[in-house]
């Protein structure tokens, strides 16, 4: 009956990926601020993270593996400054109250600073416009998750956001000689989903995941969709296979196979080194990306704080920094 259960839940997310939800379309989404990866830990493994668990972190990820939690609280913050020095702040935190007997509960965020840009508006005159002064972009979503164990190797988790993105004030001519501000604002309940088993083949897990599952939007005239992404993946500690291994190494293997709306399909490799689980090495290799395709990373971890680090370089735009602060209780 698990086994069943676990086949039957993969073909409908698969289903659902591949037939009416996914388009053949590409480019043609909007709300693009939520492909962006903001967690040290994931990225530094180049978003191999659909089977990870036991953090709040799956919360942006497959919001199933909230579900084995050791700690009562766990709490992340991330911050980056993303192409274009646009700032990206976000966190995740949840709860074990009870031993995961009722669940997991979880809340995200994500706050987008685009920073300020120059409006210009056509004008007759020898520059072609003139300057209507400066307005703000920004987006945000805030999100509630939860995750269930339905067996000992199996469990489920879902997530509801509320996003939301505004382009600004900024002035809009009617005419040659006229313009009047107006407010481009769009928000949206979005919704996660996402499995965990648990093989019982050493520590192998499957998982899967189906993100941004939401209506269609429209700004002015072109509708758009948000950036649905169905992600299937396996991890585990290879060093399972060395006979008398030292307790104190832990070696996690992580390949997740992504089916965007937005882009082609591509796969994500991650590995993680732990070390006493207080000190990592992390590294990751992402295919079908025109700017970059690794990335690194590291993470300490003493007494329930810990800190990490990520490190993308890109071919042509200035490489990204990502850090992480964490507290479990």
């Amino acid at each position: 009956m698990k086994t069943f259960l676990s086949i039957t839940l993969v073909a409908v997310f698969w289903s659902f990926s591949s037939g009416g939800l996914a388009q053949e379309k590409l480019a043609q989404t909007g709300f693009q601020f939520l492909s962006v990866g903001t967690d040290a830990r994931a990225t530094a493994m180049g978003e191999a993270f659909t089977t990870l668990e036991g953090t709040s972190l799956a919360l942006f990820y497959n919001p199933a593996g909230m579900v084995r939690l050791s700690s009562v609280l766990d709490l992340r913050i991330n911050r980056m400054t993303w192409i274009a020095d646009i700032e990206y702040f976000s966190g995740t935190m949840a709860l074990n109250l009870f031993d995961s007997r009722f669940g997991v509960l979880g809340i995200s965020f994500l706050y987008v600073d685009y920073g300020e840009i120059l409006g210009t508006v056509v004008a007759e005159n020898e520059a072609g416009y003139i300057e209507t002064g400066t307005f703000n972009p920004s987006a945000y979503l805030i999100g509630v998750g939860y995750a269930k164990d339905l067996t000992d190797r199996f469990s489920i988790g879902g997530q509801v956001k509320y996003v939301v993105q505004s382009l600004g004030k900024p002035y809009v001519p009617i005419s040659l000689t006229e313009q009047v501000r107006k407010e481009f604002t769009q928000s949206v309940f979005a919704f996660d989903f996402g499995t965990l088993y648990k093989t019982g083949f050493k520590s192998l897990a499957f998982g899967m995941t189906l993100k941004n599952f939401s209506r269609e939007l429209k700004y002015v005239k072109e509708g758009f969709l948000l950036p649905l992404t169905f992600r299937v993946g396996f991890s585990m500690d290879v060093l399972d296979f060395v006979q008398n291994r030292p307790e104190a190494h832990r070696l996690f293997l992580s390949i997740d196979a992504i089916n965007p709306r937005s882009h082609q399909e591509f796969v994500a490799i991650g590995g993680e080194y732990r070390f006493l689980d207080r000190f990592v090495l992390r590294g990751g290799y992402v295919t079908g990306q025109d700017g970059y395709s690794m990335t690194a990373g590291f993470g300490v971890n003493l007494y329930g704080l810990s800190v990490d680090f990520s490190y993308t370089p890109y071919k042509i735009f200035n490489d990204v920094n990502r850090f992480t602060f964490s507290f479990t209780f």
